[in-house]
Order: structure tokens, then C-alpha cells, then sequence
């Protein structure tokens, strides 16, 4: 595992994001959670390089980055879609999701990672913001994506370090 600079960083965030999937991940008292996510996104404000990430409030995984001042964003190569598919179904409250899925948890810095991933990017919460109904200018969306009216929670993390894994 190497650090990189954040401008070493090449990957198409769309796909990296919306396509291969990643994990979210954070610790609380001692314990770590994750969940797979599509939902996010990448850039600067505030002058710094963000990444934004989106959890619903019933995900278990929202505790523990409530609780914690980092979380970290995984990214796994397309062997690991099966495993990240398994990690998005069930909950960690429920049974050893993590262990079940045969990853190694490294926790160096202030977020847990994954020894198994090919990207890990550690973010330092910077904000967090519920989302709006009244603040949906196309209401098909939505309608499309809140049926149960339990809309997603926005954090922006500054990416304070990416490390790769060759």
C-alpha cells in the first residue's frame, strides 16, 4: 500500500462511484461498520478536495459515522462485486457482515479500511445535511426514490488521504 497525492488520483468518479460501487466505512467505540454505496460524488469547496457521500437514516452504518469524526471510502475491483452486493443486503447489527465477506480491516488512521481494497480514500467530516423534500425541484425524483419518505443524509468529507494498492 502506497499514499498518493490527490492529484495523482485518475479514475473516472462515475464509474468508480456509480458503477463499481464502494464502501463506507467508520468505527464507533472500538467497533466498525460498512455499507456499500453508488450514491456520491467528488470535487472542491471551501477549498477543499471533498468527496460527498449519501446514508440513509435507518442504515446502521450512519451511527457510526455520526460518532466518528472520519470515515473512509473503499474501492475493490470487479472480482469483489458479489461481496460488496452481500455487504449492501444485510446489517452489520445483524450478523458479522464484515468477517462474512473475508475482509481484513486495517484501521492505521482514523477511519477503518480494507486491506483488500484496490483504493482507499480517509475523509475528515466537514458537514452534514439531511435532505429536503421541499427542496426537490424535479418531484419525480423524488418520487422515484422516497417512497417511504426516509431521505438520505449528505455529508461532505475532505479526502485527507488516498492510499492505493497494487
Amino acid at each position: 500500500m502506497k499514499e498518493i497525492k490527490i492529484q495523482e488520483y485518475k479514475e473516472n468518479v462515475f464509474n468508480a462511484i456509480g458503477k463499481q460501487w464502494m464502501l463506507i466505512s467508520a468505527k464507533k467505540e472500538g467497533c466498525v461498520n460498512t455499507m456499500t454505496a453508488s450514491w456520491g460524488g467528488m470535487g472542491v469547496i471551501w477549498n477543499r478536495n471533498v468527496a460527498t457521500i449519501y446514508v440513509r437514516p435507518q442504515r446502521y452504518t450512519k451511527e457510526f459515522i455520526d460518532n466518528s469524526d472520519y470515515f473512509s471510502l473503499c474501492f475493490f475491483d470487479e472480482s469483489w462485486r458479489p461481496k460488496l452486493s452481500y455487504l449492501g443486503s444485510v446489517s452489520g447489527k445483524d450478523e458479522p457482515k464484515i468477517t462474512q465477506a473475508g475482509l481484513t480491516v486495517l484501521d492505521q488512521d482514523e477511519a477503518p479500511y480494507f486491506a483488500e481494497a484496490k483504493l482507499i480514500m480517509i475523509c475528515r467530516k466537514l458537514y452534514k445535511q439531511a435532505l429536503e423534500k421541499d427542496c426537490f425541484m424535479d418531484v419525480n425524483l423524488y418520487d422515484q426514490n422516497y417512497p417511504n419518505d426516509d431521505l438520505h443524509v449528505m455529508y461532505l468529507g475532505e479526502v485527507v488521504k488516498i492510499i492505493e494498492n497494487k
